[in-house]
């Protein structure tokens, strides 16, 4: 596949007003413990599910006969915040050691996600032993504490100075010519939710809809945008991506559907893709279109953008594609997922 957005812990430093999941935030003693352990226990099963090969077929860039180039796909991992103490020495490193040992040296891009605030020039020169060719900063934003306005520039000089003495560069202008994602790195570079960027407007999700934060309206349509649904069934094609929990739940967006599609304890994860292909829910969804994800099973596209419809925490109307998917999810499609699912394992237990 082009991406896989692997999140393999909820336990973080910080509990950001705007974040997408309530369950990222500081944990401590027992609790700490469990969440790190789930990811550690799961870790292991889920890469080994993951696609044999990590490469992706991209028309976009053509070899000189004409045909799709094949590149080399990337494995995001992310928390929570994966440099805790606590996460990298029993859960962040062993994954990466782990998917290197599935793909080898080159067969993957392995990338990460940080806030950045707790990096150390030891942590980098550890990651690069790991084989890291990408660390993202994603915090760069009035929402995190500490990085409103101005106090960010200082940050981002500093960061900037310890990355580069490590030996990562800065991901290289598109305008140089330069194609970074055809290059070993190690790369890095700095986001958030910014205006203007992908997801500026926030997903109405976790503590950015109890706080009343997201701006989306019904013309934003998260689904067609990078780590939405679209393009998450064509594994193997450039485009497409999943998002996976630390229990091995997969979703086709980052967002994160009300229900699983699947779980990668349990299965491969190609073998759960292919078995939604060809579903009118699903391909509606892989189409970036998810107001037809009803059509087969009586919802027609006026009920949905209907259910799209509700009421923010504080009161105010609001209207989002994202709340219709959700609405369906929960009215509609639990069964319609349950018996594919169980068509899928039927199917893996004539192959035994």
């Amino acid at each position: 596949m082009e991406s896989l957005y692997y999140v393999l812990t909820y336990a973080c430093h910080r509990k950001c007003r705007h974040c997408y999941d309530t369950r990222f935030r500081p944990y401590v003693r027992d609790e700490l413990k469990a969440v790190v352990g789930e990811g550690t226990a799961n870790f292991k099963r889920i890469i080994a599910n993951l696609p044999d090969r990590m490469t992706y077929l991209d028309p976009a860039h053509p070899n000189p006969d004409g045909t799709p180039s094949e590149r080399v796909g990337r494995l995001i991992m992310a928390g929570g915040e994966l440099l805790l103490d606590p996460v990298r020495e029993t859960l962040f490193y062993p994954a990466l050691e782990a998917a290197r040992e599935k793909y080898g040296s080159r067969g993957v891009r392995l990338s990460m996600q940080t806030t950045g605030d707790i990096v150390t020039p030891r942590m980098l020169d550890e990651l690069r032993e790991r084989g890291i060719w990408m660390i993202a900063i994603a915090s760069l934003d009035d929402y995190h504490v500490g990085m409103e306005g101005d106090k960010r520039i200082i940050f981002v000089e500093k960061l900037t100075s310890m990355l580069e003495a490590a030996g990562f560069n800065a991901v290289p202008d598109p305008a140089s010519g330069r194609d970074h994602l055809t290059e070993d790195g190690p790369f890095y570079v700095f986001f958030g939710a910014q205006p203007g960027k992908w997801i500026a407007e926030l997903w109405p999700r976790g503590r950015a809809w109890e706080d009343g934060l997201s701006s989306a309206d019904m013309k934003t349509n998260f689904c067609a945008r990078w780590s939405g649904g679209k393009n998450f069934l064509n594994h193997g094609w450039a485009g497409a991506e999943v998002s996976i929990e630390p229990n091995g739940d997969v979703f086709p967006c980052c967002l994160k559907t009300k229900l699983p599609i699947g779980n990668l304890t349990e299965e491969r994860l190609v073998d759960i893709l292919d078995s939604l292909k060809g579903h009118p829910v699903f391909e509606a969804l892989n189409a970036g279109e998810p107001w037809r994800m009803g059509e087969s099973l009586g919802w027609s596209s006026e009920a949905f953008h209907a259910a799209a419809h509700t009421t923010t925490p504080q009161g105010k109307p609001y209207a989002n594609l994202c709340i219709g998917c959700d609405r369906f999810h929960e009215e509609r499609l639990g069964p319609v997922i349950a018996a594919i699912r169980e068509k899928r394992r039927a199917l893996i237990q004539t192959a035994d």
